[in-house]
């Protein structure tokens, strides 16, 4: 798909961020700032994604910092190496989505405590209901725990066996 806007339209679509009229930096304090078609220079914009879990590399906006849109981009593979490693870098700072590796305990009750080992480390904490355990898709699953942290489960199929089992009551 190309990176050409349709004029039927009845709104103005952000420029791209493949497009040579754009351009992303970093400044003196290595924030993200962009410059648009006109030359005008936007400082501490950030990138969001607009499916961050599911699909993290495609659908990706510049934003500036009351949320307007400055540029999009369909796919990062799409963009310049420089650019796309500045994006993830910036995102990796702000995005914490803790990867569940195994489930090494979950205790019973109504508020079950969960001990499990992520791709940061081991860690506990507490789930409210069993509705905030999540299947996307097939085959991942995300965890919100009370303080509205939210782990994720990248291959239900990678858990090692008993982490399955503990897991099935909830999914």
């Amino acid at each position: 798909m190309n990176d050409s806007h349709s004029s039927d339209l009845p709104f103005d679509l952000p420029p791209s961020l493949t497009s040579a009229s754009v351009e992303l930096s970093r400044d003196a304090w290595g924030q993200l700032a962009f410059t648009d078609a006109n030359g005008q220079r936007h400082d501490n914009v950030i990138p969001i994604r607009a499916f961050p879990i599911t699909d993290s590399n495609r659908h990706l906006s510049i934003c500036d910092g009351r949320g307007a849109e400055l540029a999009y981009c369909e796919d990062m593979a799409h963009l310049a190496d420089d650019v796309r490693r500045m994006i993830e870098d910036d995102l990796a700072r702000r995005d914490f989505i803790p990867n569940i590796e195994r489930i090494v305990r979950i205790s019973s009750g109504l508020s079950p405590e969960w001990t499990v080992e992520t791709d940061r480390g081991q860690t506990t904490f507490v789930i409210e209901t069993e509705e905030n355990v999540r299947r996307l898709g097939r085959h991942q699953a995300t965890i919100t725990d009370t303080h509205g942290m939210r782990y994720l489960i990248r291959d239900l199929r990678a858990l090692d066996a008993p982490s399955r089992r503990m897991l099935e009551r909830f999914l």
